[in-house]
């Protein structure tokens, strides 16, 4: 954390911030509170940056309204039954919401709302110390009812309330401990940590849209490890991603074999690694996390013991993609996230025989062609996925794979690998063997298909002759 002098004085350059001048002067000249809360005050204490400008205050919604319309560029209510309004003020995006004490009667998957009155009892109610600080505007005084500012000195997760009441008013809040343990990199408090487990059975009542919501912004951290970790020996991750605490597989005294569950962890470390490498500056990649972190989700179910102690995992790519799949629907990802993840599974295996023995141009062609828009994914992943220890074995496969990318950049050049299609479209082939739309054509486009995978462009002269000869064997 910084000094106390850049603390202060960060908070003054956000309270000087033009929105959130504007906002604090219109409260005011209508009668009525307002502070910045949470995320931002918290950011701005550590010195981090500051993305979103929550707000709070004593106004219901439709004082909210008549207070920002004058002076927002766009206003937005659809949070209007929870006390928030939305609002855009030049650059930045604003939310304010009434004070409020939100909780949940045991039951519903929803909570029920209450407007409160005061700002320390709207402080009171949030989910860690950390985020239940406020700066009151426009005099700019920090607002502090639980000791926020200590724990944010100790590095340290805390409930304002007992965790029992706080994780019982909102169990999701239980997530949010992991994903803040990630983020900020701040540990657990005992107490905290303790009623995690005990009510960690809780998480059945959140709906699996937000407890997908937070599970992606703990993977899209800049170290999630932490917070996975917090998942898994809390027994949370095994009401909400059960496949990733089974990859914590049992190796008796006879069968040694790597931890799937570390390696994994590893895995999505390096990930991150070659995603901040390759794409430096660009947001976090989430179907490339998912994929690193579940791509071994398939070895448990294929675990397989060998005569002389080995184990084998046959097919863990297959049926890993097939586990990703219905995890992530279950969780409501949406279809584009949910197949890429599933694909990616499925061929990170593909390449691991390339060291042994390098492919022909043809093998090239089709790892392009089923990798298709997931390539450069696949090849983080891919690299990702080399956690021996052993350097001789970590550098064969690292060279391996540069020279399978450079292979590929070759005939992308060559051949405009991105975009593999027969040398003869649909049209032509109907024209040439006098057939009508059917499933000869699907067989003739097939063959050509191959064909321009194995051999390469062929041209349209060659393309016909190869057509009518399969076309007079068949």
């Amino acid at each position: 954390m910084q000094s106390v002098a850049e603390s202060l004085e960060r908070l003054g350059d956000l309270a000087r911030t033009p929105s959130v001048a504007r906002l604090a002067d219109a409260f005011a000249a209508a009668g009525h509170e307002l502070a910045l809360v949470g995320g931002p005050v918290r950011d701005a204490l550590l010195g981090r940056p500051v993305h979103d400008l929550d707000f709070t205050t004593d106004a219901r919604p439709d004082d909210i309204l008549r207070i920002v319309s004058p002076i927002a560029d766009a206003v937005w209510d659809v949070g209007r039954q929870f006390g928030t309004i939305g609002a855009r003020l030049g650059d930045d995006t604003v939310e304010i919401t009434t004070y409020r004490s939100d909780s949940y009667d045991g039951t519903t998957r929803k909570p029920e709302v209450e407007f409160g009155d005061t700002l320390e009892g709207d402080l009171m109610r949030r989910d860690f110390t950390v985020n239940a600080l406020a700066l009151r505007l426009p005099e700019v005084r920090l607002v502090d009812p639980s000791g926020g500012v200590e724990d944010l000195i100790a590095g340290v997760l805390r409930t304002p309330s007992t965790p029992q009441i706080s994780f019982g008013d909102d169990p999701l809040r239980m997530m949010r401990a992991a994903r803040f343990t990630a983020q900020l990199g701040f540990a657990v408090d005992e107490e905290t940590r303790e009623a995690m487990t005990a009510m960690a059975d809780r998480i059945e009542i959140v709906s699996a849209e937000r407890i997908r919501d937070e599970f992606s912004k703990l993977l899209m951290a800049d170290e999630p490890r932490a917070g996975l970790e917090l998942l898994v020996d809390s027994g949370l991750a095994e009401l909400v991603v059960p496949e990733i605490p089974a990859l914590r597989l049992e190796a008796d005294e006879h069968h040694h074999h790597k931890d799937v569950y570390q390696h994994s962890l590893t895995v999505l470390d390096q990930a991150i690694g070659y995603e901040k490498e390759r794409h430096p500056g660009e947001a976090p990649d989430l179907v490339l996390r998912l994929a690193a972190i579940l791509h071994d989700i398939g070895k448990p179910a294929t675990r397989r013991f060998e005569p002389g102690g080995a184990v084998s995992f046959y097919h863990h790519d297959v049926v890993g993609a097939k586990l990703a799949k219905k995890r992530l629907t279950a969780l409501r990802f949406d279809k584009a996230t949910i197949d890429a993840v599933a694909r990616l599974i499925e061929l990170h295996l593909r390449f691991f025989g390339y060291a042994d023995a390098a492919w022909t141009d043809s093998a090239v062609r089709r790892y392009v062609r089923d990798a298709g828009p997931q390539l450069e994914r696949l090849h983080m992943l891919t690299r990702a996925d080399v956690t021996t220890r052993n350097r001789r074995k970590a550098d064969r496969l690292g060279f391996a794979y540069d020279d399978l990318e450079a292979r590929i950049r070759v005939l992308q050049q060559q051949e405009e690998l991105d975009a593999v299609r027969p040398d003869l479209n649909g049209e032509q082939v109907m024209s040439i063997l006098g057939l009508r739309p059917g499933r000869e054509v699907g067989q003739a486009m097939k063959f050509l298909l191959e064909l321009r995978l194995d051999e390469g462009p062929l041209g349209e002269e060659e393309a016909t002759r190869r057509l009518l000869a399969w076309w007079q064997d068949r």
